[in-house]
């Protein structure tokens, strides 16, 4: 019964380990109120949180990736990148418009 417990346990953590996050250098300056996104270069006040164009989730300290990968699917299936979505979807190779199941994923 341990064992099938650790097992459960440690299944359920593996996306936190394949979660992709960065620290942004920040400046202490006490009068701050807004920081800047990396990548867009767009201004937030300062306790935020928002999506940028890299689809990451961010506040003014850090950066982490905002959605999952698909790494157990069918192999008559693919994934495919929507960028608008922020997210892969799993298809079938023979026909794009019929979903495929996910049977394991990482990231977020």
């Amino acid at each position: 019964k341990r064992s099938l417990a650790l097992a459960l346990i440690l299944c359920a953590l593996l996306p936190l380990f394949h979660a992709y996050c960065y620290r942004k250098a920040m400046t202490s300056d006490p009068g701050k109120t807004h920081c800047r996104d990396d990548k867009d270069k767009t201004w937030h006040p300062a306790g935020s949180r928002w999506r940028n164009s890299d689809c990451m989730n961010c506040d003014c300290l850090e950066c982490c990736q905002g959605y999952m990968t698909p790494i157990d699917f069918p192999d008559d299936c693919m994934k495919e990148w929507d960028q608008k979505a922020c997210e892969f979807k799993v298809v079938k190779k023979s026909d794009p418009s019929i979903s495929c199941p996910v049977f394991g994923s990482v990231g977020k």
